[in-house]
């Protein structure tokens, strides 16, 4: 009998699946390579932020440089910092760097602004020279740096040492490469500083032949046209400096300043005064092109009042000081700028505050007087701040011999500021017993004080009372 075979209910036998096995190597594939791009970077887990691409040197010395051309030098200066800290190495980002570092010593007030201005231009440039001794790029920008370095009334101590060394690298800079412009300009300013304007007069011919289009180069020829007191030429150098570089304001400031001189030695009324408005003119746009920019520069307002202080128009002059103060109203030789303006008005008690301000300091309720006569009004967003004094020195002897000055005038037996002045006439005397004019000054006060019981002022036809201070010269503001 023929009996069917049992049918494998519980015992399947298991059978190969081709497709199945094709579809887990592929699996298997797939996850190996998961685990080794993400381990080599190819691919990032959920929630790594994608990268960012990191920004060339080049592009931030480009930056550097637009910023520069705009006329915003702090922005220029942070480029060039972002350039090295990508690329320490780059001599050429350290040199322009400190080539802008020196230019912006010219856009600030007190000397202490400056020193560090020219100070931290002259550690970019000597990184400059560490990277590449043998660039006469970097030799001639350096010679450039130490040539501003040798500001005696900054400086007094090391001036003479760095216009020495200013004129060494500057012929360095001409030894290793003598078609190289900016090392004949800045060699032409370091003689027109040493005095030797036949030379300067050479090396800027030369440069000039060379390259019509640096700005630098106009900028010197300008100052060596100045100090032959060939102002009208040294404007129109000026003019073709701001052709190049417009944003700059210190061209401006200073083709105003050689209007300002023309002004004032004209002896024709009519020219004179139109010589005074060109003068405002610059100064005026140097103003606008901060605005423009957002830069807060008191520079051009000070220039301002200085040009309406020499025209008698000491209101309007005191109030374009007082602008330059809301721009900076911790600044202390702005206050003494003040100080001048309301001295030469004959606004001898506002002179109080603002030189006392200026040279000894003042705390902000003093600040307020300082600036505006009274207390600060918070309605027009006026406040106090406090105000470091300058010490004694060359740029700030002014303010100190007419402080002192106007103490003594104004001192009367029953208030009497000679207590005051007594320490400021000490200070002069040790730092400037040389100067005949200051002791002058210094001992026609002395004596004011030492007869306090007699008249120290002379009554005018209106009634008011005009200190004695016919022998202090006038001074003006910086």
């Amino acid at each position: 009998m023929n009996v069917s075979p049992r049918r494998p209910l519980f015992n399947q036998r298991t059978t190969s699946n081709v497709y199945r096995v094709f579809v887990l190597t592929l699996l298997i594939l797939g996850a190996l390579w998961v685990v080794y791009g993400v381990k080599a970077g190819d691919i990032k887990t959920v929630g790594v932020p994608s990268p960012t691409p990191t920004r060339g040197a080049l592009s931030y010395e480009a930056e550097g440089d637009a910023y520069f051309r705009a006329g915003k030098l702090g922005s220029a200066i942070s480029a060039y910092q972002k350039a090295i800290e990508t690329n320490p190495s780059d001599e050429n980002a350290w040199a322009e760097m400190a080539r802008i570092q020196t230019y912006s010593s010219a856009l600030k007030t007190t000397d202490d602004e400056k020193r560090t201005a020219l100070l931290a231009a002259l550690q970019s440039i000597d990184q400059a020279k560490v990277l590449a001794p043998d660039s006469s790029n970097v030799a001639a920008i350096r010679a450039f740096v130490l040539d501003w370095n040798a500001n005696t009334n900054i400086f007094p101590d090391t001036a003479a040492d760095s216009l020495l060394e200013a004129e060494q690298e500057a012929t360095r800079a001409r030894q290793l490469d003598p078609q190289n412009v900016l090392a004949l300009a800045y060699n032409a300013e370091i003689l027109i500083d040493q005095q030797k304007l036949a030379q300067a007069d050479q090396l800027l011919t030369q440069a000039l032949s060379l390259d019509q289009n640096q700005m630098d180069v106009h900028r010197i020829n300008a100052y060596l046209l100045e100090s032959e007191a060939s102002y009208k030429d040294a404007i129109s150098e000026y003019d073709n400096a701001i052709k190049l570089m417009p944003n700059l304001t210190f061209l401006y400031l200073n083709a105003g300043a050689n209007y300002r001189r023309l002004a004032f030695g004209s002896t024709i009324d009519t020219q004179q005064n139109e010589l005074y408005v060109k003068s405002l003119e610059y100064f005026e746009r140097a103003a606008k092109i901060n605005g423009q920019l957002g830069v807060k520069d008191p520079i051009p307002y000070l220039s301002i009042a200085k040009t309406y202080s020499q025209m008698g128009e000491y209101f309007i002059a005191g109030r374009n000081v007082q602008k330059a103060l809301d721009f900076k109203p911790a600044d202390a030789d702005v206050y003494g700028q003040l100080g001048i303006v309301f001295f030469k008005s004959r606004n001898y008690e506002g002179a109080i505050p603002a030189l006392k301000c200026a040279i000894r300091g003042c705390t902000p309720p003093e600040s307020c007087f300082g600036r505006y006569g009274r207390e600060c009004d918070a309605d027009f967003e006026e406040a106090g701040v406090e105000v470091k004094g300058l010490p004694l020195s060359p740029s700030t002897v002014v303010y100190y011999y007419t402080y002192g000055s106007v103490l003594a005038a104004l001192s009367r037996p029953k208030k009497n500021y000679c207590p005051d002045a007594a320490p400021i006439f000490q200070e002069l005397r040790a730092a400037f017993s040389e100067d005949e004019t200051i002791m002058r000054i210094v001992r026609e006060n002395e004596t004011i004080c030492r007869s306090i019981g007699q008249p120290t002022s002379i009554p005018t036809p209106d009634g008011t009372l005009t200190p004695i201070v016919t022998e202090t010269p006038i001074p003006e503001i910086k």
